[in-house]
């Protein structure tokens, strides 16, 4: 899908290209394709990068144009893996500015209807990725937030009962959670490089910079805290189902050495040797009395916990 948007308090969708538009580009077509590389002739090799659903964040410069990957987090429709990130694009060259993303977003739409609501303008192409960049550090916040109450609700369902489908589901989440942490280093490395470029330092808007910079560093923080929280998380239900298995292999135990009992009696009984009872008209029923004295007393030593 191909739209182009221009600056009037805020980005405004019209039909075609003008100078100085942004161009934005969502799960390119074959048309739209040939329309970046051959009609406004950006690098094929630009374009392959950000296809590459697993590129990092970096800055790359190659025949006056300019390539920023940046990556974004977004929901899947993915039982297994409900959040994951991919890269964003920016090219830019003189008047031409496209962003580009082999997947539909909501944070790019969201991002036009923020700058109609709020009135604001872009002054040029790396204001564009600085907002871009705090756009994209709000929504990993909006996220996380879903994630921390996925969290919640699979430890609700641990506490009734540990099953297999609330471990994975938990799994699920810390998978999430790396790759939100992997993606919110590589922005932070990004931004880092984009503060550096001397010659834009002068056009940089501080207020800008110090904002993304603060939700990129709050963004980074919440998803170590809800990492660490999760992994406590698990290695607590890991003891837990540790010590429950230890208590079922010790009543396993215990019942088994009372089991024995009569199985000892018995067989000592059922030897071929002469013994006291083998004349006794009742001494089936002596041996069974005792056996059962025996069972009875060892019950009520595992009872009182006497054992083990």
């Amino acid at each position: 899908m191909r739209a182009f948007y221009k600056n009037n308090n805020g980005l405004i969708a019209i039909e075609k290209w003008i100078p100085n538009c942004w161009i934005n580009i969502e799960c390119p077509t074959e048309a739209e394709k040939k329309y970046l590389l051959e009609d406004l002739e950006i690098p094929e090799a630009f374009y392959n990068d950000i296809e590459d659903i697993d590129e990092r964040p970096r800055i790359e410069i190659e025949n006056g144009w300019t390539l920023i990957i940046m990556r974004i987090p977004v929901k899947s429709n993915d039982i297994k893996l409900p959040f994951h990130t991919i890269p964003v694009g920016i090219v830019f060259k003189g008047e031409i500015c496209i962003t580009i993303s082999f997947h539909k977003t909501e944070m790019l739409a969201d991002f036009v209807t923020y700058t109609k609501r709020k009135n604001i303008n872009i002054k040029d192409n790396f204001d564009l990725v600085l907002k871009l960049l705090l756009s994209s550090s709000v929504w990993f916040l909006k996220y996380l937030k879903q994630v921390n109450q996925k969290i919640k609700l699979a430890e609700d369902n641990l506490e009734k009962s540990i099953k297999n489908e609330e471990l994975q589901a938990l799994l699920q989440i810390e998978k999430c959670l790396v790759f939100f942490m992997t993606s919110l280093k590589g922005n932070d490395i990004l931004l880092h490089r984009i503060k550096n470029i001397k010659s834009q330092r002068e056009y940089f808007d501080l207020d800008l910079l110090e904002d993304v910079e603060i939700e990129l560093r709050q963004a980074q923080e919440t998803t170590n805290i809800y990492s660490d929280i999760l992994t406590g998380t698990m290695d607590a239900y890991a003891s837990v189902i540790s010590n429950n298995m230890n208590t079922i292999m010790k009543q396993m135990t215990s019942i088994s050495i009372i089991l024995m009992i009569p199985t000892l009696i018995a067989s000592l009984y059922g030897m071929n040797v002469p013994n006291d009872l083998q004349e006794n008209k009742y001494g089936i029923w002596i041996v069974i009395a005792i056996s059962m004295i025996l069972s009875a007393f060892g019950v009520f030593l595992f009872k009182r916990k006497r054992w083990f």
